[in-house]
């Protein structure tokens, strides 16, 4: 997903969070998750990925980056919340990849013959 993204990682449910700004909102989600980035996110273990946007330029990115580390935590998990109510991972929305739960064990399948 080569686009500019804002985002928001979060160590758990209203826990530590993180916003930061790429170009590549699949490959820095995926450094992050793997602890490949030192710093912050290692260190507090700050690795789902809860809220994104993406803009038409990086510039527009920054901008709105900027903004929301300017913001109160309140706002921040009232922006989380609005689109993600439960704080699920946004991995598999961003990378197109199944919840890593077999379907069979979900109870959704027919029975096979």
């Amino acid at each position: 997903m080569k686009q500019p993204a804002v985002y928001i990682l979060a160590s758990q449910r209203a826990g530590t969070l993180f916003i930061g700004v790429t170009s590549d909102l699949v490959t820095r989600t995926w450094q992050h998750r793997e602890h490949l980035v030192e710093g912050f996110t290692t260190r507090y273990d700050v690795r789902r990925l809860v809220w994104y946007e993406l803009y038409d330029t990086m510039e527009n990115a920054i901008v709105r980056e900027k903004q929301l580390k300017k913001w109160n935590r309140d706002w921040k998990i009232r922006l989380i919340e609005e689109r993600n109510g439960s704080w699920k991972d946004l991995w598999c929305e961003i990378t197109g990849q199944n919840d890593g739960v077999d379907s069979r064990l979900r109870g959704n399948d027919e029975p096979k013959a």
